[in-house]
């Protein structure tokens, strides 16, 4: 199978899980069975300056952000830290994240929730 950047499901999330301003999520893999149902999101996401995706707990999967570029503030389980380009972020089962676009720039960043 090949995709093309132009034939990519494209979706606008405004303020998701209570967060602040839109992200916009390029579906790499648009379904479980598409990750042998190990997984439910593959993604390229952009989370745009001054904006950001609201503090969660993943219930019964992981999540892993991939920082490609920009820089801002992800909250890791209730500890704040600043990440850039090359950072990895991964959130476990039962535990929470969020992360925002803090520093005047976009974030583009892969990210990618396997079942647990």
């Amino acid at each position: 199978m090949i995709r093309k950047r132009e034939e990519m499901r494209i979706i606008t999330k405004a303020s998701p899980f209570g967060g602040t301003g839109d992200i916009t999520v390029r579906d790499i893999l648009e379904n479980p069975e598409e990750m042998y149902q190990k997984g439910r999101v593959f993604c390229h996401t952009t989370v745009h300056a001054g904006s950001g995706i609201g503090y969660h707990v993943h219930q019964g999967e992981s999540e892993t952000y991939y920082i490609l570029s920009g820089h801002g503030t992800f909250n890791d389980n209730g500890v704040q830290r600043e990440i850039g380009p090359g950072d990895v972020l991964f959130t476990g089962d039962k535990t929470g994240h969020g992360i925002e676009a803090t520093a005047g720039e976009n974030i583009e960043m892969i990210a990618l929730i396997l079942y647990h």
